[in-house]
């Protein structure tokens, strides 16, 4: 007499336990819809920072096209771009250091240019080669960003005791900051743009000629502000910087936006690297343009 046939087993959960069973690679998410110039500015419980339309010219030529992109509170937006993209205007613009042509920028809802002591009162900005008092010293530099920004004395100086010795700054009291290594300036600067707790930090080329235990430090110090309710808007020219930090990344060249959205939207099931290549071009050396370099 004949075997009953055996089951045959059904598909699903069941079958993907099988040991000859391909894994299943993970969908990659869609590409986030770009903000239109026209679009509301959503509420400050949504996104930290709304840009709408800015736009820019010098000498007659515009380098920044109606740029508009929405960061959501809570998130580490980072914004990576080549050389002369337009991120350091757009960043200028947005924080109410350079007057834009065209476009608003709201921070937590609140409108830059018509109320831009209340806006700027919810940031903290370290922007790439302002200037700044440096014929003080740290300390004194700390003292005077706190006081201005109407600061009681007290919580002034704790926090500089704080801030000085989290980033290693302790051991520098009577240095003028004019004689800080650039490293170290950027530290200063980080603490300038903390002092006073912002909701909000927008920061140009952070970790820039900074040391990697310096480094390390501020980026410790930057995921606790996220995971504390904090929102960064970072911008940078490393991509394994931006990659491993940020939870949404924009890529900006030629002074528009080109991909924005989760940082697994961007970059598409690659590197970041590749996608940023990708979508901007170059990266390749023309054979035999430099021969006369090999020996």
């Amino acid at each position: 007499m004949s075997s009953p046939e055996q089951p045959v087993p059904a598909a699903g959960p069941a079958a993907a336990a099988l040991p000859d069973a391909a894994p299943l690679s993970p969908p990659i998410p869609p590409q986030a819809a770009p903000v239109r110039a026209d679009a509301p500015v959503p509420p400050p419980e949504q996104v930290a920072l709304a840009i709408r339309g800015l736009t820019k010219s010098f000498d007659g030529t515009e380098v920044v096209h109606g740029i508009s992109m929405d960061v959501p509170r809570g998130s580490f937006y980072g914004i990576v771009g080549p050389n002369g993209a337009g991120k350091t205007t757009t960043l200028s613009m947005a924080t109410g250091l350079l007057r834009p042509d065209a476009g608003t920028s709201h921070i937590l809802g609140v409108d830059m240019w018509s109320t831009p002591a209340e806006a700027k009162a919810l940031l903290g900005v370290l922007a790439d080669g302002l200037r700044t008092f440096d014929r003080l010293t740290g300390r004194e530099l700390l003292t005077y960003v706190g006081l201005i920004r109407g600061m009681d004395a007290d919580v002034v100086a704790e926090r500089i005791e704080s801030l000085l010795a989290a980033l290693d700054l302790a051991g520098e009291d009577g240095k003028l900051v004019v004689d800080y290594s650039a490293g170290m300036t950027k530290k200063i600067l980080l603490a300038c743009a903390l002092i006073h707790a912002p909701k909000v930090l927008v920061l140009d080329e952070p970790l820039e000629a900074v040391d990697p235990v310096s480094g390390q430090v501020i980026r410790q110090i930057l995921r606790a502000y996220v995971a504390g309710g904090g929102t960064v808007v970072l911008s940078s020219h490393v991509m394994e910087l931006v990659e491993e930090l940020c939870s949404h990344v924009a890529v900006i060249a030629g002074g528009q936006i080109l991909a924005e959205g989760t940082l697994e939207q961007v970059r598409a099931g690659g590197s970041l690297v590749q996608r940023f290549l990708d979508l901007v071009g170059g990266g390749q050396v023309a054979e035999g343009s430099l021969s006369w370099l090999e020996s």
